[in-house]
């Protein structure tokens, strides 16, 4: 079983840098940075977007551009938990099969997004998406 460790890092300037093993940084708080909130919903389209464009590379789709927009319903109050997450991705390229696009964001969820994985049990979590030619 792999143990993988990140840092955070305060300051009396009431900044939160957070940075991983190679000491890429991230800042969280507002107004100079992330709000922790966000990150979850970031981690959760990097590692489908990062699975989605192998997977689409490997199916030789001529791929020139992917974006990514994640949608959160949290709760009102504390502890403001997520109730749901919905990806839309923007797929741009030529000849894009759209059914090779549904099965990656698919064999993403099932197989090999970690996020996605930790995350399906503890709410809902919806996509869709569009393939635009270029």
């Amino acid at each position: 079983m792999a143990t993988k460790q990140v840092y955070l890092n305060w300051d009396p300037d009431q900044q939160f840098i957070l940075q991983d093993k190679d000491n890429y940084q991230i800042v969280m708080k507002k107004p100079k940075g992330v709000s922790a909130s966000d990150l979850l919903s970031m981690a959760l389209i990097g590692c489908a977007s990062h699975d989605v464009v192998e997977i689409l590379n490997k199916q030789k789709q001529d791929l020139r551009q992917l974006k990514v927009t994640a949608e959160s319903v949290q709760d009102d109050d504390p502890p403001w938990r997520f109730r749901k997450i919905h990806l839309h991705f923007q797929v741009t390229g030529k000849g894009i099969d759209p059914e090779k696009v549904r099965k990656a964001i698919q064999i993403s969820e099932e197989k090999y997004c970690s996020v996605y994985a930790t995350l399906k049990d503890a709410l809902e979590i919806t996509n869709d998406f569009e393939v635009a030619e270029e």
